[in-house]
């Protein structure tokens, strides 16, 4: 299994005059942008990056960086539709990262989204398609559901276990060889894979069995 990370409206004028007020920053510079800095405004959530997975919206970490994402509605070939949203790099705290968002658009807009969408390009896992404006308008306004953080720089382990912790459990993709660290009491998945550098992905805790079944399927415990 290929290490992938799976698994609202206001008016056209209102999304231009957004996009002019999200002046592009150099750099952020704040605790709470740290990819460690996790906390639990409930026992069944996390708060990452200064938003609340779940519940903060797409535009709301926008503001927060200062930077629109580039969003895509991706149907796989098995027909399953998931909405993502891009920030190519982003420099927080001196740390430059990638950040690849899925946003939990409700299942029955989606089908009307495929719909109207402006153009379509196929990929090797199913295809892509540019949403309308109007559509991105909806997105922008719904939760970010999950959050992978993808950094330039190599993250040793002995980093990692400093700042999270030794792992709850750790479990290897039985094609990739991928090593995940698994810390579900922060909804957390660390991914290792040997000399690549890690990806870090975060889901509301109350939601981390999503993103566990299917390394169990795929996978060995190690631990």
């Amino acid at each position: 299994m290929d290490k992938k990370i799976f698994l609202g409206v206001i008016t056209l004028t209102t999304v231009s005059i957004f996009a002019l007020l999200l002046i592009p920053s150099k750099s952020i510079d704040t605790p709470e942008t740290l990819p460690w800095h996790i906390t639990h405004p409930t026992p069944e959530t996390s708060r990452v990056f200064g938003i609340v997975l779940g519940q903060s919206t797409l535009g709301e970490l926008e503001s927060r960086f200062f930077e629109q994402t580039l969003i895509s509605l991706f149907k796989t070939s098995d027909g399953k539709m998931v909405i993502e949203a891009f920030f190519d790099e982003l420099n927080l705290n001196g740390l430059k990262a990638k950040f690849v968002m899925t946003i939990a658009v409700p299942p029955d807009k989606l089908d009307g989204m495929f719909n109207r969408g402006l153009r379509m390009n196929s990929t090797p896992s199913g295809k892509r398609i540019t949403l309308t404006p109007d559509d991105l308008v909806i997105v922008r306004n719904s939760p970010v559901a999950t959050l992978t953080y993808l950094p330039r720089m190599h993250l040793e382990e002995n980093l990692i276990i400093q700042r999270f912790g030794k792992p709850a459990q750790r479990i290897r993709e039985i094609e990739s060889g991928a090593e995940h660290w698994l810390y579900p009491q922060h909804g957390l998945d660390v991914t290792l894979g040997g000399k690549e550098k890690p990806l870090l992905q975060y889901i509301s805790p109350k939601e981390f069995d999503l993103l566990r079944a299917p390394l169990l399927v795929h996978g060995e415990i190690l631990q």
